[in-house]
C-alpha cells in the first residue's frame, strides 16, 4: 500500500476464476452423467477441483484483507455493495421457485385433478420436522446476531461460542432435512408438486450448507484473531447471508409446508 497513491485494490492476476469455471463445467456435466448413466468420475473430479479452488481463493482473499492491508474503507464499501447485489440476485433466484409453486397451486390444471395437493400425493405434516427446522433456523439467527454484537464489543469468548453454536444449528438443520427427504412419501418425480417441493427446499438446503461453511471459515478466522471491532466484514457478509437463508425458509415453510399442504 505504500507504493500506490490511491486506496483501491488493484487485484493481481489469479488462476482461481479459471479453475472455478472448469470445476463448474465438470460438476454440471458430471451430475448429468451420474443421473443418466450412473458414472460419477466427472462429478468427483469437479467436486475436488471446486473444493481446492474454494480453499485457495479464500486463502488469497483472507491474506489480502488481513495481512496485506488491501481492504481499505473504500474497498470494503465495494465489497458491501457486491454482497448486497449478490443477495438480491439470490432473492430473484428463489422468486422463480415460488412463482412456479403458486402458479401451479392457485389454479391447478385438469391434469392435476384441479386439486392441490394433487390427488395421490401425501404432503408432509408441517407441524413435525418442518416446524422443528423453523425453530432451529430462527435460533441460529439469534446466535449469529449475538456473535456479531459480541464481536463489536470486543468480547472474543462470547463471539466465538455463539458462532460455534450457529454452525452446530446449521448442520443440525441439514441433518433434519436429509432425514425428512429419506422419509418423504413422495419423490421429485411425483408431478409438479414433487418437483417444486424438492427443487425449492433442496436449493435452500444447499444454501444452508454454503452458509454453514461460510460461518465455519469465519470461526477459524475468529480463533486466529483476524477480526477486530471495526474490521470484520467477512463475518458481516456471512451474517447477512445467514439472515437471508432464514427469511427464505420462513417463506418456504409458510408457503410450501403449511399453506401448500
Amino acid at each position: 500500500m505504500t507504493h500506490q497513491a490511491h486506496a483501491f485494490h488493484m487485484v493481481n492476476p489469479s488462476p482461481w476464476p479459471l479453475t472455478g469455471a472448469i470445476a463448474a463445467l465438470l460438476l454440471t456435466s458430471g451430475l448429468t452423467m451420474w443421473f443418466h448413466f450412473g458414472v460419477t468420475t466427472l462429478m468427483i473430479m469437479g467436486l475436488m477441483i471446486m473444493f481446492l479452488t474454494m480453499i485457495q481463493w479464500w486463502r488469497d482473499i483472507i491474506r489480502e484483507g488481513t495481512l496485506q492491508g488491501h481492504h481499505t474503507p473504500i474497498v470494503q464499501k465495494g465489497l458491501r455493495y457486491g454482497m448486497i447485489l449478490f443477495i438480491t440476485s439470490e432473492v430473484f433466484f428463489f422468486l422463480g421457485f415460488f412463482w412456479a409453486f403458486y402458479n401451479s397451486s392457485l389454479a391447478p390444471t385438469p391434469e392435476l385433478g384441479e386439486y392441490w395437493p394433487p390427488i395421490g400425493v401425501n404432503p408432509l405434516d408441517p407441524f413435525e420436522v418442518p416446524l422443528l427446522n423453523t425453530a432451529v433456523l430462527l435460533a441460529s439467527g439469534v446466535t449469529v446476531t449475538w456473535s456479531h454484537h459480541s464481536m463489536m464489543q470486543g468480547n472474543k469468548k462470547e463471539a466465538t461460542q455463539s458462532l460455534m453454536l450457529t454452525i452446530i444449528l446449521g448442520f443440525y438443520f441439514t441433518m433434519l432435512q436429509a432425514m425428512e427427504y429419506f422419509e418423504a412419501p413422495f419423490s421429485i418425480a411425483d408431478g409438479v408438486y414433487g418437483s417444486t417441493f424438492f427443487v425449492a427446499t433442496g436449493f435452500h438446503g444447499l444454501h444452508v450448507i454454503i452458509g454453514s461453511l461460510f460461518l465455519l471459515v469465519c470461526l477459524l478466522r475468529q480463533v486466529q484473531f483476524h477480526f477486530t471491532l471495526n474490521h470484520h466484514f467477512g463475518f458481516e457478509a456471512a451474517a447477512w447471508y445467514w439472515h437471508f437463508v432464514d427469511v427464505v425458509w420462513l417463506f418456504l415453510y409458510v408457503s410450501i409446508y403449511w399453506w401448500g399442504s
